[in-house]
């Protein structure tokens, strides 16, 4: 029998139409939550990502959203707490990848990618954090990743944005924990994905990690799972590095 350990419980995940998000979807959809499907431009993906749910016996919306616009944030929300009751836990894994050198960034460029990372998760934490708090439960899990730990050329605006995504998922661990709400980040390292053009090929590793081989998606997304169960509560804070060893820094 499928590990239902979230059942009652509600996540919204951004992101979540393919890759990394999908994974996760999926998997806090298998451990019983309800799911909340974020897309910002594909939402025929994010329906058959909706689709693989309800085939499993999952429950599940679509919200078409920019995590950046406040006001499509709240509503997304809104909309999952009308059709599940509440949404208690939060996966903030909307992102811009792209390469660019840095002298060729121009700064609209550079603050769209800030942003997704920076004021998504700002606004999504101010629209189901009341939720949370009202519970006595909560989770959130923001996505990182080895690039602003290791740090890569030609990506001042991803490394930027995910460097201060890490500090404003620990202001969130210090402010809430007290209420029942955990805050922790997980930090992918090379994982096999499908990628558009716009972001560019993976870095060349100059070494092998530990583990020689990229990670996969369900890898991430099983780590993901393991900070949302409830009987992870005394894990916040935290920066969980799923690399292959690739990198070992704190």
């Amino acid at each position: 029998m499928a590990d239902k350990t979230l059942s009652g419980h509600t996540a919204v995940v951004t992101g979540a139409a393919r890759n990394i998000g999908r994974a996760i979807a999926l998997s806090l959809a298998d451990a019983g939550a309800n799911i909340v499907i974020n897309t910002l431009q594909d939402k025929a993906a994010a329906e058959e990502v909706a689709g693989e749910i309800r085939a499993r016996g999952g429950q599940c919306i679509v919200a078409v959203a920019d995590v950046v616009d406040r006001d499509q944030v709240f509503e997304m929300v809104e909309a999952g707490a009308r059709e599940f009751g509440k949404v208690d836990i939060m996966i903030a894994n909307a992102s811009a990848r792209g390469m660019i050198d840095f002298l060729e960034l121009d700064h609209a460029a550079f603050r769209r990618v800030v942003d997704i990372s920076l004021d998504g998760t700002f606004h999504m934490a101010q629209a189901t954090l009341p939720m949370m708090i009202d519970s006595g439960w909560g989770r959130i899990v923001t996505l990182g990743g080895i690039s602003w730990h290791a740090g890569f050329a030609r990506r001042a605006h991803n490394l930027t944005g995910k460097a201060g995504l890490t500090g404003l998922t620990r202001a969130l661990a210090a402010e809430f924990g007290d209420r029942g709400i955990t805050a922790n980040m997980v930090a992918p390292g090379m994982i096999d994905t499908a990628r558009p053009a716009s972001a560019g090929s993976l870095p060349q590793r100059k070494n092998e990690p530990p583990v020689a081989r990229s990670g996969t998606v369900d890898e991430i997304a099983s780590a993901v799972r393991f900070l949302c169960d409830p009987a992870q509560g005394y894990v916040t804070g935290q920066i969980l590095h799923v690399n292959g060893g690739m990198f070992m820094g704190t």
